[in-house]
């Protein structure tokens, strides 16, 4: 069963903003500043400058296969169903930790607003209850997800102007000085921690099937997210650097809601902690939404288990993925170290986004006629080298031990394909096709092209023609042995007999005369014989 299509523009804006502010602009920025010194702003600016090659790939993509899976379906029909699988896990696995991680951050946070009111168990088992709530909105429906998301987002960028604008006439400029104080190095370490601060867009990408009119609504919303997003980024941490001191703001895991107290005092403080919880509280919401799709979309395809596929004939949702979602996040609220988990996100995401890059150049050269997107990258190929370049960069800055719980992920998905999705699944790849054009060899199996012309189809806003209808409404013959020329004439004769309201005879004479005035054969192999009826 398909999923309903029920989300908007603003739905679409709201899904991928919501899952970008969170973790990523009001916790990171303390942690870089004890890494970088106050240029907190640039490695934000930097983050910024290296997703553009993935944001227009994945733009590309989505509206190309606007399928449930996001990432995963990119990786899988491109790069073949092997690699599909571990881009699938560790897509899952990196959005299922991210909103985790927030739900958990709201510790810090609700200490601020009620100093001593929860202990740190308690808040788990806030964090928990919360999860539990979004999976009873989730198994509601997407439109009331996106619905939720919103009014969590309006709110969210309320508070975050008034921050911007009235902290902007409080800041100290000599907060600035020096703005390198520990050279360039840590600069771009810090910018491949932020990196993550960006991860929305994994999310909304996998409810492109959902979303009304894919190949308009999902390149603006997109879009209009990425640039509102960069640029709250960058002014929010620009001020907060020059609202709080140095040695108060290094390794803190609550400095907007400290600037917040040096605009307002404790009114200040309580405004942008509650801006934090809103934020927090909408990533997961998303989260769970985002998340799930990546299960419901590997067991279409065989990868996983059948029945998380499965979709709630009345709400459309699928309520075995969202359900398995859900355990799995409230299992990593209890074992989640912050430090760690950042770098080892990052890590993750740079590796999906630079198989996204890779995706998309497959399908590309692989010669695909019905890859029909409709947004296409700019400045192909450059832009995407430039990408590869930077996310291989990125990825060594991060250092060995994210990589190395990384490629752990990694190693447990390729297990899984081998041991049971290997024997499920016979698929091309874009890879597959890619190898047919410069060998032009014949390859069997699954057919993307077929595939990406039904998805084309789908779309709202591509329409069938006269050509596309009477081939779906065709009489088709499969023919057992050759036969002669005027043996197909009679079988063809026969068959169009009844829809023509003609006797076969007739048919198949004015079929035999068509031939002799000129020959309808194209090429050895193929002919199109053809009449003129009224």
């Amino acid at each position: 069963m398909k999923l309903k299509k029920e989300l908007g523009f603003l739905s679409v804006f709201c899904i991928a903003t919501g899952a970008m502010i969170s973790s990523g602009l009001f916790i990171l920025p303390g942690i870089v500043f004890g890494l970088t010194g106050p240029s907190v702003f640039i490695c934000y600016s930097i983050a910024a400058v290296l997703v553009l090659p993935a944001l227009f790939t994945k733009i590309e993509l989505v509206t190309a296969m606007p399928k449930a899976g996001g990432d995963y379906v990119f990786i899988d029909r491109s790069l073949g169903p092997a690699l599909g699988t571990l881009g699938g896990i560790a897509a899952w696995a990196e959005l299922s930790f991210k909103s985790a991680f927030a739900l958990i951050g709201m510790s810090a946070f609700t200490s601020l607003i009620a100093p001593g009111m929860f202990s740190p168990f308690e808040v788990k088992l806030i964090a928990s209850g919360l999860v539990l709530v979004f999976v009873l909105v989730n198994l509601w429906g997407t439109k009331h997800v996106g619905g939720v998301q919103i009014i969590f987002v309006i709110g969210l960028l309320v508070c975050l102007g008034w921050y911007v604008v009235a902290g902007f006439g409080s800041v100290k400029t000599a907060n600035y000085t020096p703005l390198l104080p520990h050279g360039l190095n840590p600069l771009f370490a810090g910018a491949a921690l932020v990196f993550v601060a960006f991860g929305g867009l994994t999310k909304v990408a996998s409810v492109a099937e959902e979303v009304k009119n894919p190949g308009r609504t999902m390149v603006w919303g997109m879009i209009c997210s990425f640039v509102v997003v960069t640029i709250f980024y960058v002014l929010v941490s620009l001020v907060t650097v020059g609202l709080v001191p140095g040695e108060k703001l290094t390794d803190s895991l609550t400095p907007i809601s400290f600037g917040g107290e040096a605009i307002g005092s404790s009114v200040g403080l309580i405004v942008m902690s509650v801006a934090a919880l809103l934020a927090f509280i909408s990533t997961a919401n998303v989260g769970i939404l985002a998340a799930s799709r990546f299960p419901m979309a590997m067991s279409r395809d065989g990868l996983l288990p059948s029945f998380l596929a499965r979709v709630n004939k009345r709400r459309r949702t699928p309520h075995y993925a969202i359900l398995l979602t859900s355990l799995f996040m409230i299992a990593v609220i209890l074992f989640l170290d912050i430090e760690l988990f950042i770098k080892t996100a990052s890590a993750m995401k740079v590796l999906l986004f630079l198989f996204t890059v890779i995706s998309s150049i497959l399908m590309r050269e692989s010669g695909l006629t019905t890859y029909r997107p409709t947004f296409r990258t700019p400045f192909y190929p450059y832009l995407h080298i430039a990408g590869i370049l930077g996310y291989i960069f990125l990825l060594v800055e991060l250092g060995s031990v994210a990589l190395l719980i990384s490629a752990a992920v990694l190693a447990a998905g390729f297990a899984w394909y081998s041991l049971y999705a290997k024997v499920h699944v016979l698929r091309e790849s874009a890879l597959v096709h890619l190898a047919r054009r410069i060998a032009a060899r014949s390859l069997s199996g699954y057919d993307l092209e077929a595939e990406l012309a039904e998805i084309a189809h789908q779309q709202d806003d591509v329409l069938e023609d006269r050509f596309d209808s009477l081939v779906q409404t065709c009489t088709l013959l499969d023919l057992p042995e050759p036969v002669s020329r005027q043996q197909l004439f009679c079988i063809v004769a026969e068959e169009m007999a009844q829809g023509l309201q003609k006797p076969a005879g007739e048919i198949q004479q004015l079929l035999e005369e068509r031939e002799k005035s000129s020959t309808t054969v194209l090429r050895p192999g193929l002919a199109v014989p053809h009449i003129v009826v009224e």
